[in-house]
Formats: C-alpha cells, sequence, structure tokens
C-alpha cells in the first residue's frame, strides 16, 4: 500500500502546479515558454491562415468537427497505403479496409482501442504520422473543447475564443514539453528510440526471437501525456521496451493523470478568478474531491480483490502469497497494477500494464464500471464535461427537493438545459448497452466471442464500454479483428466523443447567454461537503440503475461462480 501511497502523495503538488499552468494557457495569460513559443504559434498561424477571433458556439463545433474529419480521410489514406511509402523497414502490408476505419476513428476520437497489434501491423512511418500526431491532435481536441466549456460556463459574457488557438496552444505549450520531458525519462531506462529494423537474435533457450524496435519512447510519452493508451507493440505497457522499469511505471502513472487533474484545478481557477479570489476555489476542490471519493472506491476494491487471490489457481496448488499474480508483471506486482488499472479506465487513457482479461472477476468489474461512469477524471479534459453534466443534474435534483431555484455560478439550469443534460448522460449507457446487445444477439457478434459465459459476456461489456468511452484498453478476449467488430466499435467510438462534446458546448452556449444572478440566501451551496456527497450519490446511482443488471450477468456471476 506504501507503493500506491507514495505516488498519490507526488500526484497532488504536481497536478496543481500543473493546473495553474493549464489555466494560464488557457486564459492566454503570460507563461515562461512565452517568448520562444510565441514565435513558434504566430509561424503556425500565419502558414494556416488561422485568424486570432472569438468564435460563435456553431463556429467552434464546426471547426472542430471539419479538422478532426481531414486528420480522419488524411491518415485512414495513410494506412491504406502504408507499404509503399518510406520508414517501413520490416516490410509490413497495408491495413485492410474495415480495420483502417477502426484504427483511424479509434486515435481521432483519442480512444486508441487496437484491433492489431503495433510492432506488426504498422510501418514506422504510420505510427509517427500516423498515430503518434494523432494522439497529439485528438488529445488537444479534448483540451480545447473542455478549456472553451469552461470559460463559457464561468463567464458572465457571451465568450468561448477560438478553437484553433486552444488547439496550437495545448500542443506547443502543454503537450511538447510535458512528452518530450517523459520521452528522455523512457529513453534513460531502456525504451528504444531509433529507425532500425526488428532484431531477430537467440534466446538463452536457445530459440530465435524477433525483438520489435522502433520511434516507441517518443509515442510511449505523448501516449500517456495525452490520455491516448495505444501502445507501440500489442502486449502495451506490459512489455520491457514500452515500460522497462518501476521507474518508468510510475512515470507512466503521473503522466496519465497529470493533465485530467489538472484541467479541474484550471476550472477552479476560473471560478475563483471570476469571483475575485486567486487561490484554489472550493468549487472546483469539491468536483476534485468528489472524482478523488470515486477513484479511491476503485483502487481499494480492486487490489483488495487481486491481493486476495483468485480460488481456482488455489484448487491447482499454486501459492499465492503475492496474491493473483496471473496476467501481472514480476517488476510491478499487484499493488502496482492494480493502480495502474484504476488509472488508466479513471482517467480514460487505456494503457495496461497488465493483462486486464486475467483480473479477479471483482477486480475486472472496477475498470469496467470506471469507464461506464465515465467521469472519474476522465481522460483529454471530456471527463471534467461529463463531470459537470452530473454536477448541473444534481444542483437541479437537490433544489427540486428543497424548493429552491436551480442556479450554478449565478446562471439559472432551466427546462432546455435540463433536456440537454438528460440526453448526454443517456447517450453513453445507450452506446454500450445497445451495442453490446447487437452483439450477443448476432451471429458475427457471436462469433467474436472466445470466452463462453459470464466472463464472455463480460469481455462485450468492457469492450464497448471501452469504445464509448474513448478509453481504448481491452479485456482481449474478444476475436475482435473482424468486420462486424471493427464497424460496431468504431461508431460506438465516434458517437460517444462527439455527441457529447457537441452537446456539451450547447450546454455551456445557452447558460452563456442567460442572465447573471447573484447568489442569495436561498441559492443552494455548490462548494461545500454536502454537494461533493450528494454528487457522489448521484453518479454512484444512476451508474447503478443504469448498469447493474448487465454487471449481475458478467462479472458478478463470474465472482459467485468461482466463490460458491
Amino acid at each position: 500500500m506504501w507503493q500506491i501511497a507514495i505516488i498519490l502523495v507526488i500526484y497532488v503538488p504536481l497536478v496543481i502546479l500543473a493546473g495553474h499552468y493549464l489555466y494560464h494557457v488557457t486564459m492566454q495569460q503570460k507563461t515562461w515558454l512565452d517568448p520562444v513559443l510565441n514565435r513558434v504559434d504566430h509561424v503556425i498561424y500565419k502558414l494556416s491562415g488561422i485568424k486570432q477571433v472569438n468564435m460563435t458556439g456553431k463556429q467552434y463545433v464546426l471547426a472542430l468537427i471539419l479538422t478532426n474529419a481531414f486528420m480522419v480521410f488524411i491518415g485512414y489514406v495513410l494506412l491504406r497505403v502504408q507499404s509503399a511509402l518510406f520508414l517501413n523497414p520490416n516490410d509490413v502490408g497495408n491495413m485492410e479496409a474495415t480495420l483502417s476505419f477502426n484504427t483511424i476513428i479509434s486515435f481521432m476520437t483519442n480512444t486508441n482501442l487496437q484491433h492489431y497489434s503495433g510492432e506488426s501491423g504498422l510501418s514506422y512511418m504510420s505510427q509517427m504520422l500516423v498515430i503518434t500526431f494523432m494522439m497529439f491532435t485528438s488529445a488537444a481536441t479534448g483540451y480545447a473543447a473542455c478549456m472553451a466549456f469552461c470559460r463559457r460556463l464561468v463567464a458572465k459574457t457571451d465568450t468561448l475564443g477560438n478553437f484553433f488557438v486552444d488547439f496550437v496552444r495545448v500542443i506547443t505549450r502543454v503537450l511538447m514539453p510535458i512528452s518530450i520531458i517523459v520521452s528522455i525519462i523512457l529513453v534513460s531506462q531502456g525504451s528504444p528510440q531509433t529507425f532500425s529494423a526488428n532484431k531477430t537474435v537467440q534466446t538463452i533457450e536457445g530459440k530465435m526471437q524477433d525483438i520489435a524496435l522502433g520511434p516507441i519512447a517518443s509515442l510511449e510519452s505523448i501516449k500517456h501525456v495525452g490520455t491516448n493508451g495505444g501502445g507501440f507493440n500489442g502486449a502495451n505497457s506490459t512489455t520491457p521496451f514500452e515500460n522497462p522499469t518501476v521507474l518508468t511505471n510510475i512515470v507512466e502513472l503521473l503522466s496519465m493523470m497529470l493533465l485530467p487533474g489538472a484541467c479541474v484545478v484550471a476550472f477552479s481557477l476560473m471560478v475563483a478568478h471570476r469571483r475575485k479570489k486567486m487561490l484554489f476555489g472550493k468549487q472546483g476542490f469539491v468536483i476534485f474531491a468528489a472524482m478523488s471519493v470515486l477513484f479511491l472506491i476503485g483502487l481499494v476494491t480492486c487490489y483488495v480483490a487481486e491481493q486476495a487471490g483468485n480460488p481456482i489457481i488455489s484448487e491447482l496448488g499454486i501459492t499465492q502469497d503475492l496474491g493473483s499474480m496471473e496476467g501481472k508483471e514480476m517488476r510491478f506486482g499487484v499493488a502496482q497494477s492494480a493502480l495502474f488499472t484504476v488509472a488508466t479506465t479513471a482517467f480514460t487513457t487505456g494503457s495496461v500494464n497488465n493483462m486486464h482479461d486475467t483480473l479477479t472477476p471483482i477486480g475486472g468489474l472496477v475498470p469496467m464500471f470506471n469507464m461506464m461512469l465515465n467521469v472519474v477524471f476522465g481522460g483529454k479534459g471530456v471527463g471534467l464535461m461529463n463531470m459537470m453534466m452530473y454536477v448541473l443534474l444534481t444542483i437541479f435534483i437537490a433544489c427540486l427537493m428543497i424548493g429552491r431555484t436551480p442556479q450554478f455560478l449565478g446562471k439559472k439550469i432551466e427546462e432546455k438545459e435540463m433536456k440537454l443534460i438528460a440526453l448526454c448522460i443517456l447517450i453513453h449507457p445507450a452506446i454500450i448497452l445497445l451495442f453490446s446487445a447487437l452483439a450477443v444477439a448476432t451471429t458475427a457478434g457471436v462469433a467474436g466471442i472466445t470466452n463462453p459465459g459470464a466472463h464472455g459476456l463480460s469481455q462485450v461489456l468492457y469492450e464497448f464500454a471501452s469504445s464509448s468511452a474513448n478509453n481504448g484498453s481491452g479485456f482481449e478476449g474478444l476475436a475482435d479483428n473482424s468486420t462486424f467488430w471493427n464497424v460496431t466499435t468504431g461508431l460506438a467510438m465516434f458517437f460517444g466523443r462527439y455527441l457529447s462534446i457537441i452537446i456539451q458546448l450547447a450546454i455551456a452556449s445557452l447558460l452563456a447567454k442567460k442572465m447573471w444572478h447573484s447568489d442569495s440566501v436561498g441559492t443552494l451551496k455548490t462548494d461545500n461537503a454536502m454537494f461533493a456527497f450528494l454528487l457522489v450519490g448521484i453518479v454512484l446511482m444512476i451508474g447503478a440503475l443504469t448498469f447493474l443488471p448487465a454487471l449481475a450477468l458478467g462479472p458478478i456471476t463470474e465472482h459467485l461462480q468461482i466463490h460458491f
């Protein structure tokens, strides 16, 4: 437990510092990198024809969608013709059409679900110009949308900003500097960064093995910093080249946790600044505390479940003094594996340092439920936006109970906003449950299920929860590289990403245009411990009511079968 506690203690001051920095970047205030990066930004603006003018809500959303659509088209073409392009020393062939569709949607939506093995399915050119490039742009898209949402929510006037300016500044001032630092650390610990072809070597057992090389460290850094998760290798961060040591494991953990938490801190500073308070505001602290409680509940549950071991393995005569080590790396153990599992699904990164399919049923339920909630910090900025939907819903419910007018940050929450909030909250479970039902009801879907019974259903639920939450991790028991799974998960990733962002920006726009009202004695306080308690309760209640029947047929049934 000390391993877990030390990392969390290191994380708290780091996230506060990163939040202050992100606040300055978002509000276009002075930062220490400005003397150099202002010139870089101006060159980008000039070459791209970007005009630094404020956009309306419709213009902002349109710019976001069209920019992403253009990159999807270019990336799809590159994957389809990669065998004929440069930087392909391993002679990797072109990617199949439906797999290319799934892959390009996956990386543009910041999901990074992989129905292929990176070391054999992509050339170095594709790894860099498609995968690594989109890890930057998809993360920047999410952060830009989140910060625009926050600015619009706290503003007393109808202000939004410029998507292209937000997009560029997040990449040059946040993602690039942190990724460079993380890359240097990874290389120092043994992660390759080379254009050399794969090496075939003789193992100590006298057999031959291919060692996958390539520009791994640069991909690994933005993979975690941008909460992307897609690995250079098929086994992701369980492999020694992607995650060589305990130090790199800690760095990767902190990298994936840093910016999602920083978004909450930045939002808190926006609220505090509007209220003429320049310290970390109570409003942001309440949201951060609610997310932290949900995170810690999942972490403790997963750790206890994995430390207890698996009864089936005990029956085979195998000692489990170290806990359930099936599918885990000895250099990390149960503690680091449990923390990584919960963090990668709470912060919707998708990177794995152990095989989630081998987790105990309750241990596997935790990452699945994290993605089903999709509000426990979340990734690339949209986690905060998702949680804000529950904040507004909690305010509305609480005010109905005590007979007060629902109001948040001086703006009244009325019928039109509540309809959109309800729609936004319902989209996520609808995608997961409807696609899961389709998978188990069709021949094409059932053909991919390789495990019978409750565990097979858990794999299906996990796959679509991961897709809709734009997480990308998997139970990996599915034969998912087929037309059915490529298309359905591609659609789940697309709708899970863009529908929510569009609705959330529309809600923020509606609130921004309302008349501002100062708080009164009758205004519900949303910056105290009671509201944090209500928020956690509402999130868990809606999550349980929505997903408990499906979970009961999957991991809960599997747990009962194993133990009873």
